[in-house]
């Protein structure tokens, strides 16, 4: 099996950030690149990524330069930045490439497919991580854990390509599981973001406000049922013991931390509405299903970006 060598990441948000600090740590500096451009890249070069304390000055790399491509491609950009994040990523990726996109949603893996059909894209996400960031700060108390795959996985028979980043997580110490379901999942933690990331945007409040019974944790939930629902059409068929491990999961989080979608609520930012509640809404639509939860929590949620962009 060949092992993979060179790591590009794009996105050094707060979960980028997180998962590329931990490597450094483990692997040669020399086998990792951080893709960004501009004055972001200055910035990186001159005054590095500080997480948990620590600064990392991880090399910087423009889109357009000829380093040849990467054996694993990592997209950890917000979704709006996805379409830039695709095209900034031209030159790191090749035949060979192994892509893993730590997006939010169930829809970026199709959308890097359509653009590198050479290249494996495999499906994953991040469980359980609690990483806040302000500025080029991040702050994380747990390190969650990558979760990847095809979309069905057996154990001790992965494909070549879920092999080699296995070998790669492991050697960098980053925490990773794969599971055998890969696809459900995928749908686990888009129920569990639907439901809380929104609730949290809309009240403006910290993990803790929803980890004990109250109406917002009951408003989470009641979004998440509609994601229960749609998952029966789409042939994932989620069931109350999967909202329960999302709740679990939720439970463990720092009371103090904070959803990425609440963030970009208190910084005036664009959110990533369009792949929670919108997707929801537009997936039940298809199948003639109606989600008033969703619908008012999407529609609250661009009421509130209105008012800061006006």
């Amino acid at each position: 099996m060949d092992r993979i060598e060179t790591v590009a990441l794009i996105g050094l948000g707060a979960v980028g950030a997180s998962y590329l600090a931990r490597a450094s740590e483990n692997i040669p500096m020399g086998r990792i690149r951080a893709i960004a451009s501009g004055e972001r890249a200055r910035r990186y070069r001159d005054a590095g990524v500080t997480v948990n304390g620590k600064r990392y000055f991880f090399p910087i790399f423009e889109p357009d330069a000829e380093t040849g491509a990467a054996d694993l491609a990592i997209f950890a950009v917000k979704y709006n930045g996805l379409k830039s994040a695709i095209a900034d990523m031209k030159n790191q990726i090749g035949p060979r490439t192994v892509i893993l996109s730590l997006l939010n949603g169930i829809t970026s893996e199709r959308l890097i497919e359509d653009a590198y059909p050479q290249s494996n894209v495999l499906l994953s996400t991040v469980m359980g991580i609690d990483a806040t960031r302000i500025g080029d700060v991040t702050v994380s108390s747990m390190l969650g854990t990558i979760q990847f795959g095809e979309a069905s996985n057996t154990d001790g028979a992965y494909s070549p390509s879920v092999g080699r980043v296995l070998e790669f997580f492991e050697s960098a110490r980053i925490p990773c599981a794969i599971p055998a379901d890969m696809r459900r999942t995928l749908w686990k933690k888009f129920m569990l973001n639907v439901g809380v990331n929104q609730t949290s945007a809309v009240l403006r409040c910290p993990y803790g406000a929803l980890q004990h019974e109250s109406a917002a944790r009951e408003a989470a939930k009641s979004a998440m049922e509609e994601v229960m629902a749609l998952s029966a059409h789409e042939n994932v068929n989620l069931n109350d013991e999967d909202m329960s491990y999302g709740l679990a999961l939720l439970d463990k989080l720092s009371p103090e931390g904070k959803t990425s979608m609440c963030q970009d609520v208190e910084a005036s930012r664009p959110t990533e509405v369009a792949i929670f509640g919108e997707t929801v809404v537009e997936m039940g639509r298809a199948h003639g299903l109606r989600f008033p939860v969703n619908e008012l929590l999407a529609r609250l949620i661009r009421a509130i970006e209105e008012a800061y962009i006006q």
